[in-house]
């Protein structure tokens, strides 16, 4: 599996394997590609930010969006993995006691998948708030996109976290992963009110 195999599935609507998840985290990766260009193109201009900043975040965005483009991969066969444990035979209880561990336990990683998606499409929110105002005034727009998008990739990883939450039953796994959405949410709305 590759990126080119998740996004001609993401592309494909009578494909329902790639789906929001996976395209929050592309979503992220080309926020993260659009803020390290903005921070390259804002490099010899004489603003605010010295050139060592500037290519220090593009250097970061660069990292990012790899990571990201990994993690939309990473999505996609944590859906398949959930697909496989549902399909595996319940015709004892034996079986069903099985087959139920395993479809929790893949329901974790699917949860967890988009978790680490959202902190990376965080760390791009932060790279353009970081350049806002202080970068090169022409790539403004481009600075714009790849702040929504990343926060638009934070809220569909933390829809996709949510998705998986009924079906995972242990107390614990399911308290950690609801603090980390309401973290993720009130770290996203502070960001929002200081921009």
């Amino acid at each position: 599996m590759n990126l080119e195999d998740v996004m001609a599935k993401i592309y494909d609507s009578k494909d329902f394997t790639a789906g929001g998840g996976s395209a929050s985290a592309v979503s992220a990766a080309m926020a993260a590609s659009l803020v390290g260009m903005v921070a390259r193109l804002s490099k010899g201009k004489g603003l605010e930010l010295s050139d060592e900043t500037f290519e220090s975040i593009a250097e970061e965005m660069d990292e990012t969006s790899l990571n990201l483009r990994n993690g939309s991969i990473s999505d996609l066969e944590a859906f398949l993995g959930i697909k496989a444990a549902y399909a595996l035979p319940k015709g004892t209880e034996e079986e069903k006691a099985k087959r139920r561990e395993a479809v929790e336990k893949a329901a974790y990683v699917a949860a967890d998948v988009p978790r680490q998606n959202a902190l990376l499409a965080l760390k791009v929110k932060k790279g353009a708030a970081k350049l806002k105002g202080r970068s090169n005034a022409n790539a403004a727009s481009d600075l714009e996109v790849g702040s929504d998008f990343a926060c638009s990739a934070i809220k569909g990883c933390l829809a996709n976290i949510r998705a998986n939450l009924g079906l995972i039953h242990d107390p614990l796994a399911t308290a950690e992963l609801g603090s980390f959405i309401r973290q993720m949410e009130e770290e996203t709305a502070i960001r929002k009110e200081m921009e």
